[in-house]
C-alpha cells in the first residue's frame, strides 16, 4: 500500500511506523539513488549485531571491541608497511 509522505524544507520525511516496525528501521537507513527514484533500506545497529554476538563479547563493553578492532587494524597496517 504507497504511502505519500511530506518532505521539509530540511530535506526531512517520516517513514510511516507500519513501515518502520516491518521493515525494521532503527535510527539510521541506507540511501540508494535509483533511476527513478531512491530506495530506504534499513541498517542494523551495533547494538542489535552485538545481541547476535552476546557469548563471545560478553565480558567487553562495545567501546573496548572497537578499540580491540581499531588495535587490530593497526598492528595489520604496520606488517603491511614493513613488507613493503
Amino acid at each position: 500500500m504507497p504511502a505519500v509522505v511530506r518532505i521539509t524544507k530540511k530535506g526531512q520525511a517520516t517513514i510511516p511506523k507500519r513501515l518502520r516496525k516491518k521493515f525494521g528501521f532503527g535510527d539510521r537507513a541506507l540511501v540508494i539513488e535509483r533511476g527513478d527514484g531512491v530506495l530506504f533500506k534499513p541498517i542494523a545497529q551495533i547494538s542489535e549485531e552485538k545481541g547476535s554476538l552476546r557469548e563471545i563479547f560478553k565480558d567487553k563493553t562495545a567501546d573496548q571491541i572497537l578499540k580491540d578492532a581499531r588495535d587490530e587494524d593497526a598492528r595489520k597496517e604496520k606488517r603491511l608497511e614493513s613488507i613493503t
